[in-house]
């Protein structure tokens, strides 16, 4: 009984195997923690990929898109133009549309099934994606999709990389790019209003139309 005990208090020391990794240089990091906490709303970004290392977001950037407390939507448009300038720039469908990532406001960074419908219809056709979450309390939820083949899904490790090269935050810009692309809809008033620099001040913004690029 005694060579038992000890057999089995072995194996709890044993620790578990580590997990892939999600990981972000300190600027991406530093940056998606920015935009997260610049309104009360969930945001969307997409994530920008080391080309050798496609698991390693360097930076992110948003689109328009039109945000509650519970949900997130891209304008189609500003999604081909975002793929379009990407690509201009030199990057890949792989480095700058394969992760998408979005923040909630609360503490629980779980997916919904508004997030799991929104992951399966626009990243169920890339041979694989990733879908990011970050909470306000700080919490994360990454996971790997794998369509290829028979598919399979992968929780990772979130982690910032400090190992990495990467410029200085430049918050100015940050904010300056979440204000071009965040419309707030406000459900008391029924109709959608964008950030102004005051964020106790709204104003109307009459050209907002419905995506189907939607999280919550």
């Amino acid at each position: 009984m005694i060579a038992l005990t000890k057999k089995i208090r072995r194996r709890r020391r044993t620790p578990p195997p580590s997990r892939q990794s999600l990981r972000f240089t300190p600027y991406a990091w530093a940056k998606l923690l920015f935009l997260r906490d610049l309104g009360d709303t969930e945001v969307g970004m997409f994530g920008i990929t080391c080309p050798d290392d496609l698991l390693l977001i360097e930076s992110v950037v948003m689109v328009s898109q039109t945000c509650t407390p519970t949900t997130v939507s891209f304008e189609d448009s500003a999604v081909a133009d975002y793929f379009d300038d990407q690509i201009d720039q030199g990057h890949t469908p792989e480095t700058c549309g394969r992760v998408w990532l979005h923040t909630h406001p609360g503490s629980c960074p779980q997916p919904s099934g508004t997030d799991e419908e929104t992951f399966q219809r626009a990243f169920g056709s890339p041979d694989w994606a990733v879908m990011f979450i970050v909470a306000r309390g700080g919490a994360t939820y990454a996971r790997l999709r794998m369509n290829v083949g028979p598919g399979c899904n992968k929780r990772l490790a979130v982690k910032v990389d400090y190992d990495t090269a990467f410029p200085e935050s430049d918050q100015e810009l940050w904010e300056a790019e979440y204000e071009a692309a965040v419309t707030v809809h406000d459900p008391f008033s029924g109709r959608p209003r964008t950030l102004a620099s005051d964020p106790f001040e709204w104003r109307d913004d009459t050209g907002w139309s419905e995506s189907e690029w939607v999280a919550s």
